[in-house]
């Protein structure tokens, strides 16, 4: 290690010390991480809205399901020539 290294570690060291260990605090970093999440879920929530604006939620009748089978029956059969 050079000098100027070892004299910036030093530095840093007894900076270190001088802080309140009891006290902990997220900081600059634990606010940008932070925003970020936000602004993700905001990006994302908004995604979603748009998808669920596509989709179309009208429900069919309840025999519709009846007529489908009978033409699936109809198709089945042979046709006569």
């Amino acid at each position: 290690m050079s000098a100027t290294s070892t004299l910036a570690l030093t530095h840093f060291v007894t900076l270190a010390d001088s802080f309140d260990k009891d006290k902990v605090t997220p900081g600059v970093l634990g606010f940008i991480v932070f925003a970020v999440m936000g602004g993700a879920t905001w990006l994302l929530l908004k995604s979603m809205n748009r998808q669920m604006r596509k989709v179309d939620f009208q429900e069919s009748p309840e025999d519709g399901g009846a007529g489908t089978a009978k033409a699936a029956a109809a198709a089945s059969e042979p046709k006569a020539t």
